[in-house]
């Protein structure tokens, strides 16, 4: 079995830029008909809560972390993921960093009480400013929300692509080190600068020939966008960091990212080698 520590050390050698890194997670689901075994679960956290934003830096900084249902700290990645169940019409249990945020920005802290699953579904909180519940606001009474009313949101949020029923147990990123375990990855994701996908795409395209079309929205990115659209079409997706991942995880501006189905992560390592001369990368300016 190629491991994706292999495949990795493959792309970065034939990019020969020295010094080059590209922050890189591998990402694996286990279902509720699973057993997660002892090794991943023990990196599962379970005095914090993490944005899937956060665990794929983290993991591309060389942590792990294992996502469930009690620990994973944005609701809307816990519907992408189908772990939760997205008409569920109750709040998730516990502090989440994500609706904490408007917990300490309302004027109420002792009376909030975070949405549920069903208000992100309706547009409700998306919609905060339209629908006038500015206890759902992220950044005050000014906060215009992050679509114009309810019904723009849920147009938006149809095409969001989720796990739906949710029949998630947990979702595990972990970093191309991570080697004690024989783990075949279903996506790769990898933040990358503009120059650094050029030559991916590159790489993709001289064994297959087949372009990449991107699908993106301005929220829910990493979860839906580049893990989960992945996972289910089993295409290649490119899309920009959202808001939770430049402010909460803080991904930097000159920054994107590209997930990939392990089958596809393969092609490309393999392309990247075979055509380093024809794509001469060292030669790109920037790099």
């Amino acid at each position: 079995m190629t491991t994706i520590k292999a495949l990795y050390q493959r792309i970065i050698w034939a990019m020969a830029v020295e010094g080059l890194t590209i922050p890189t997670a591998a990402i694996k689901f286990y279902s509720h008909k699973e057993q997660i075994p002892e090794e991943v679960y023990y990196h599962h956290p379970s005095e914090i809560t993490l944005t899937s934003c956060q665990a794929k830096k983290q993991a591309s900084l060389g942590d792990a972390v294992l996502l469930t249902s009690e620990n994973i700290g944005c609701v809307a990645a816990a519907i992408t993921f189908g772990l939760v169940d997205m008409h569920r019409d109750k709040p998730l249990a516990g502090s989440r960093v994500y609706t904490d945020l408007m917990k300490n920005r309302s004027h109420n802290d002792d009376r909030f009480v975070p949405p549920s699953p069903e208000e992100f579904t309706n547009g409700t909180v998306y919609a905060c400013a339209s629908e006038k519940r500015y206890d759902f606001c992220l950044f005050g009474k000014d906060d215009s929300g992050r679509y114009r009313d309810a019904e723009t949101a849920r147009k938006a949020i149809a095409d969001m692509i989720a796990i739906q029923p949710p029949t998630t147990k947990g979702v595990f990123f972990y970093s191309t080190d991570f080697d004690s375990m024989d783990l075949i990855p279903d996506v790769v994701v990898m933040t990358v600068r503009p120059v650094e996908l050029t030559r991916i795409i590159q790489a993709y395209q001289y064994n297959t020939g087949k372009r990449v079309t991107a699908s993106m929205g301005g929220l829910r990115v990493v979860n839906s966008d580049l893990i989960v659209r992945p996972y289910l079409t089993g295409e290649i997706n490119i899309s920009t960091y959202c808001l939770g991942a430049r402010l909460i995880a803080q991904y930097e501006a000159d920054k994107l990212g590209i997930g990939v189905p392990f089958k596809d992560f393969e092609i490309i390592a393999k392309g990247m080698e075979e055509s380093a001369t024809g794509f001469p990368f060292h030669l790109y300016p920037g790099t």
